[in-house]
């Protein structure tokens, strides 16, 4: 049992989330990066698809009453144990009866994800433990985690021994690559020049539900659009021409017209944009982003 001494930001059970039910409205949802969630479980001898942390910004204080073997993967968070000693990153620990993990300020990036050996054992909804805030269910209870609130831990798994995992190598900053929209051949010369020349910045106004961007418009098209399906990095363009990058809660379905998607390789950097990073766009033709692969976490064993 972990219990919530006190809450972060936004601190969210997730898994691989819960994709096939999009006819039916439900976002897939999961980790806004799937890959540090799985090297976070397989750091702790999980499996890939048990349910672990993910906190935003500023995390929580977590108070275990079993000992337990961590990881914590994704952006360095200022953390401590016990009080005083630095929370390492990318490793397993192993955390004792009746110690708290306290985690402050990201120092750079957004999100973190903390998996615990025997996983977050909350109910499954729709073949998933991830929370889904836009439909108040799975998760605890279908929010953010509360002070007090009070996690069940699975059966510990077997100990595999300490391990260290090495994140992938970082891609050059500020620059998600795309691939034409649907409805890019709507828009101006103008406005693709604003789009493709352009530099936007992150607003606070961004969530799970989709990256809000400020900058050059890239106009709207003049013209009524059946509502579409979407998905996570489809760039939408609203009335006022400020770009909106659909995130893992964001709606399965939509009128807006979609300029470009960022390709499926750079997702996982959408995860760590904080408001007021900077973002360009680079243009790929399909069958370059086809070729495209996510950097790889590699595991590898500590002595100890």
């Amino acid at each position: 049992m972990i219990v919530v001494r006190r809450a972060g930001s936004c601190d969210l059970i997730v898994d691989l989330g819960r994709p096939g039910w999009a006819a039916s409205g439900v976002p897939a949802g999961g980790a806004a990066d799937p890959q540090a969630l799985v090297a976070a479980n397989r750091l702790v001898g999980n499996r890939d698809d048990a349910a672990g942390l993910e906190l935003t910004l500023h995390g929580p204080a977590l108070h275990f009453l079993r000992a337990a073997r961590v990881a914590v993967t994704g952006a360095r968070f200022a953390a401590t144990r016990g009080g005083n000693a630095p929370l390492p990153w990318n490793e397993t620990l192993t955390v004792g009866a009746g110690e708290t993990l306290d985690f402050g300020r990201a120092a750079s990036g957004v999100r973190c994800w903390l998996a615990v050996d025997g996983g977050i054992d909350v109910p499954r909804v729709l073949g998933s433990r991830s929370t889904c805030l836009p439909g108040a269910f799975g998760g605890f209870a279908g929010r953010a985690l509360r002070r007090g609130d009070r996690l069940p831990l699975g059966a510990a798994a077997a100990d595999g021994g300490r391990r260290r995992a090495r994140p992938p190598a970082e891609e050059p900053e500020g620059i998600l690559r795309v691939v034409p929209g649907p409805q890019i051949r709507l828009f101006s010369d103008r406005g693709l020049s604003a789009f493709f020349c352009g530099t936007y910045c992150v607003t606070t106004a961004s969530d799970r539900r989709g990256l809000r961007l400020a900058g050059a418009p890239c106009g709207y098209p003049p013209v009524d659009l059946p509502s579409q399906g979407v998905l996570p990095g489809a760039i939408q363009v609203p009335a006022d021409g400020q770009p909106i990058i659909l995130g893992w809660d964001g709606p399965v379905t939509g009128g807006y017209p979609v300029i470009a998607t960022v390709i499926g390789a750079d997702l996982p950097r959408l995860a760590q944009l904080a408001p007021g990073a900077r973002v360009r766009f680079g243009a790929l033709t399909r069958g370059a982003a086809a070729a495209q692969r996510a950097g790889e976490w590699v595991l590898e064993a500590l002595d100890d």
